[in-house]
């Protein structure tokens, strides 16, 4: 049988301070697998780092002239897909690249088509911080609207089969496009397994992007789903 092959999208936008860092563990990671980076409109050095690194790694690069949003840039990067199984990967080093490893040696050990794993950060520690609260909020509003039992609804590690794509309607362009993945997959019949990972939170002053309206963003989304089915 054929070595499965893990397609890992990786939206970037204004991270010329981490990049050259943060990216090579990636690179590095000894799975079958291509890497696929999207340029989400940076205006700083970042594109030009990754034709540097580019020179010495092996990734597909797509550069999208105006910054569109992390949907936008996922989404596109989908287009690029030759992979069985499909990855989103930031580039901030808020998640270790080895759990990527862990999660994808997991699904290949079963024949199940039907299964999607999340790496969660909340199944093991419970921080009180405001965006622990947060997502711990929006996971209940989630499993409350489609009977799930997710600790972690929001995590960038989602271990997805390449065919589920066709199931779904994606359209989000910022970073609501989290709770849509995980909406219409859960409304396909996917079953989304867990399992603990590591994770290093990083602050604004960091470069965080995320706010509080994304929040919101992401219940007005989980609504949608729900009480306007496509």
């Amino acid at each position: 049988m054929p070595e499965k092959l893990l397609s890992i999208i990786i939206p970037i936008y204004n991270e010329e301070k981490i990049i050259a860092t943060s990216l090579p563990p990636i690179f590095n990671l000894e799975v079958n697998k291509e890497i696929i980076i999207i340029n989400d409109g940076s205006d700083d050095e970042t594109f030009k780092i990754l034709k540097t690194l580019n020179q010495q790694y092996k990734f597909k690069l797509i550069n999208q002239i105006t910054n569109q949003g992390k949907g936008a840039a996922i989404r596109q990067g989908f287009k690029e897909i030759s992979g069985d199984y499909f990855i989103i990967c930031d580039a901030d080093l808020e998640y270790d690249p080895l759990d990527i490893k862990f999660l994808f040696e997991k699904i290949t050990s079963t024949d199940n088509n039907n299964l999607v794993l999340y790496g969660s950060r909340f199944l093991v520690n419970k921080p009180l911080t405001f965006h622990f609260l947060v997502n711990k909020f929006l996971s209940g509003l989630t499993n409350l609207l489609f009977k799930s039992r997710l600790t972690d609804m929001e995590t960038c590690f989602k271990l997805i089969p390449v065919s589920a794509l066709k199931k779904l309607n994606l359209s989000s362009r910022r970073f609501e496009i989290e709770p849509e993945i995980t909406a219409q997959l859960l409304k396909n019949k996917y079953l989304i397994e867990e399992w603990p990972i590591s994770y290093k939170r990083r602050n604004y002053q960091e470069g965080k992007k995320i706010k509080a309206r994304d929040g919101l963003q992401a219940i007005k989304t989980l609504l949608k789903e729900k009480l306007f089915p496509r």
